[in-house]
Parts: structure tokens; C-alpha cells; sequence
């Protein structure tokens, strides 16, 4: 690369993502005065989409990406303790052999909920996301997007409604 073109390196540290993560987060002209923040994805289909989206939006991400790392270290050290541990071998198999079936169990649960927040609407996406991974309540998510509580509120339930539907 350039060394006129440093400023449009994503700051931010290339980190070990679950194998299953179903996007990638990336920003553009990160040390202007305007970054741009995207999301790059696979449909079900498995054609390839990449989206603009918003600096909350994506803040919200990374730190789902940063809370998946922690779980991802914190399976590695349970792991490396249990080699560690007395536990009769085929005791310790039977124990392998669960821990892998809810750890993929969770995996594809992990995998089905991404994919259907993403095939939601920007709009609501963006609300359920601020809603239950920002922690922010409806007031506090209509101040950001200038708008109605009860707008908020109402998109909400509409997302959730077609959360059901896309996850049955």
C-alpha cells in the first residue's frame, strides 16, 4: 500500500474470529475526518454483500465480535484445565463429546440468529441491535435516530415478530 493511503487502514487489531462468524467488520478512511464503516456478509444463498452502515451499528459488532473472542478464550482455557485434570479418559471423552455437541449446538443457534438479523430491514436491524446488544432502551434509541419512543417501540415488535418468523 501507499503511504499516502495509511489513513484508510482499519485501526483496529486483526483479532481470531469464530470459525462460524457469519460477517466480517472493516472501516474505510479511518484517520479522516469521515470514516466509513462496513459489514461484509454471505446470504443463505451465498451470494456476497457488503453494507455501509452506521458508527453505533458497527461499534456494536466489534464488541459482539470482542464478547465472542473472550468465550472463544475462555473454551480454550477450559480446555487446556481439563487436559490438565484426572478425570478418567473415557469419563473426560464422555465430557469431549458433550462439550462439543453444545458448543456446536450454540454455534448453529449463534449462526441462525446473525443470519436472520441481517435479513431484517436496516431499520429495524439497527433498533434491535442499539435494543438488545448497545443495552439501550426505546427513549434512549429514539434520541439517536431523532425520532418517536413509540416509533422505536413499535419497530421493536415488528422486528421481533419477524425474528420468529425467519428463525421457525
Amino acid at each position: 500500500m501507499e503511504k499516502g493511503h495509511s489513513q484508510d487502514i482499519d485501526p483496529r487489531p486483526r483479532r481470531r474470529i469464530d470459525k462460524d462468524n457469519p460477517y466480517r467488520l472493516f472501516t474505510v478512511g479511518a484517520s479522516t475526518s469521515e470514516p466509513h464503516y462496513f459489514i461484509q456478509f454471505k446470504d443463505g444463498g451465498g451470494t456476497e454483500h457488503c453494507l455501509e452502515i452506521e458508527k453505533p451499528l458497527f461499534e456494536l459488532f466489534d464488541q459482539f465480535e470482542l464478547d465472542d473472542l473472550t468465550r472463544l478464550n475462555e473454551l480454550d482455557r477450559h480446555l487446556d484445565e481439563r487436559e490438565l485434570s484426572t478425570v478418567p479418559a473415557d469419563e473426560s471423552e464422555e465430557i469431549r463429546k458433550q462439550s462439543a455437541e453444545l458448543t456446536a449446538l450454540r454455534n448453529l443457534e449463534s449462526e441462525a440468529l446473525h443470519i436472520a438479523i441481517l435479513q431484517l430491514p436496516e431499520i429495524q436491524r439497527r433498533r434491535l441491535i442499539l435494543y438488545y446488544y448497545g443495552g439501550l432502551d426505546d427513549r434512549q434509541i429514539a434520541k439517536i435516530e431523532g425520532c418517536s419512543q413509540s416509533a422505536v417501540s413499535q419497530t421493536l415488535s415488528i422486528a421481533i415478530k419477524n425474528m420468529r418468523k425467519l428463525l421457525k
